[in-house]
């Protein structure tokens, strides 16, 4: 499998953009199957943008708005990034939902896989998958997605990112050839000679001592720690209770779940705390948080952030190193809150990998508003497809 990078400034004049992506990969080969993948600050207007591109190639071409993007060695805070991706032995189908609602979004998905389904040769090997972050009560968890394709694929790895935006909250959309959606999930399945590897990094080195019960749940509502209420547990804790949205104060300080499976393995992720609920004395994330999860608070640091990629590239360059060749494509998605900790130092990422990447792998990355990862349980090394915030996760393929 093959892949390259292009990127332009120019958002505004759209054939020019594309005629600068268009000269950039002019020298790659493209092969039976390909794929396109877009990412894209909020101003642009990619309904335009494809109608270009689409002249030129014929393959399925999908992506996001992005509030920050990484490239090849480089950080990119505005502009367009695309890639190609293509190969002779894999196959690629997109398809995208109409938009959804929780009364509707398990139909919706269900009609969309099968289409992306049906349209390969034989079975797919993974899923890659673009999605909405949860706003109000009549959104779709990501959690629920990932339920959801997990019962229609029957467990397959699921990789991927929310859309971002420049932290409007309202900008962002997903993108599948000429469809544009806001409230839906763009689905690419991958078929084929494909060894995808996954990575999924934690930046989180400092938690609280004290640890939580989850008691009463819904959703990405959390109503009971223990016997006390939400609420009432962060007063106890001398954290700041006095009003509703709360994102800003706790985007440095996530809260650690811990997952317990049937079979005895536990999976930690992050969550981030959105808004509070003083008359109900709830809380809500951005993310599902089930009942009997634990939980703690954990405070992420600049050099948390930056020191926890140059650990995760450590293992997928050794991994490079032994594959004699087979990897030459790195899909990121890295949490839009590891941004706001790396301050003024926003290409710190970047800059943790930039040295040991080889020159014939082609990278693109998003930061978003939450990212898809299958993670490793901490008792038996096996992997569990999760939804995750404050984490750097890395797909190879």
């Amino acid at each position: 499998m093959d892949s390259i990078t292009a990127y332009t400034e120019e958002i505004d004049d759209l054939a020019q953009a594309a005629s600068e992506i268009f000269e950039q990969v002019k020298d790659f080969t493209l092969h039976r199957n390909s794929i396109g993948l877009i990412f894209a600050e909020e101003e642009t207007n990619y309904a335009e943008l494809y109608e270009i591109l689409k002249q030129k190639w014929d393959f399925p071409i999908v992506g996001c708005t992005a509030m920050a993007m990484l490239l090849g060695r480089e950080f990119r805070n505005l502009g367009i990034s695309f890639m190609i991706i293509s190969a002779d032995d894999c196959y690629f189908s997109a398809a995208v939902t109409d938009d959804f609602s929780i009364e509707n979004f398990q139909e919706k998905l269900e009609e969309t896989y099968r289409k992306a389904e049906s349209a390969l040769p034989e079975k797919p090997r993974f899923i890659l998958t673009l999605g909405e972050m949860v706003k109000e009560d009549t959104d779709v968890d990501a959690d629920y997605v990932l339920s959801e394709l997990n019962r229609l694929s029957g467990n397959l790895p699921v990789y991927g990112s929310l859309a971002s935006d420049g932290f409007s909250m309202g900008g962002y959309r997903i993108f599948c050839n000429d469809q544009i959606r806001k409230h839906g999930q763009v689905i690419i399945l991958v078929a084929g000679n494909v060894e995808p590897k996954f990575y999924h990094i934690n930046s989180i080195n400092n938690k609280a001592t004290s640890s939580y019960l989850v008691t009463e749940s819904k959703r990405n509502i959390v109503y009971r720690l223990g016997q006390d209420t939400f609420v009432d547990v962060l007063r106890q804790q001398g954290m700041n209770v006095d009003k509703r949205m709360v994102l800003g104060d706790y985007i440095l300080s996530p809260f650690v779940v811990s997952m317990e499976y049937p079979n005895g393995d536990q999976v930690e992720y992050a969550r981030t705390l959105a808004y509070l609920d003083q008359e109900h004395g709830s809380a809500g994330f951005l993310g599902a948080i089930p009942d009997n999860a634990v939980m703690s608070v954990a405070i992420i640091s600049r050099a948390d952030v930056q020191t926890s990629v140059a650990k995760g590239f450590d293992q997928v360059f050794e991994d490079l190193r032994n594959s004699n060749g087979r990897y030459k494509t790195i899909l990121c998605s890295t949490c839009c809150a590891r941004f706001i900790a790396l301050g003024s130092d926003t290409d710190a990422e970047a800059q943790a990998y930039r040295k040991g990447l080889p020159d014939d792998v082609s990278l693109i990355g998003i930061y978003s508003y939450g990212e898809f990862c299958p993670t490793k349980g901490s008792k038996t090394g096996n992997f569990y497809n999760s939804f995750h915030n404050f984490t750097f996760s890395i797909l190879m393929i």
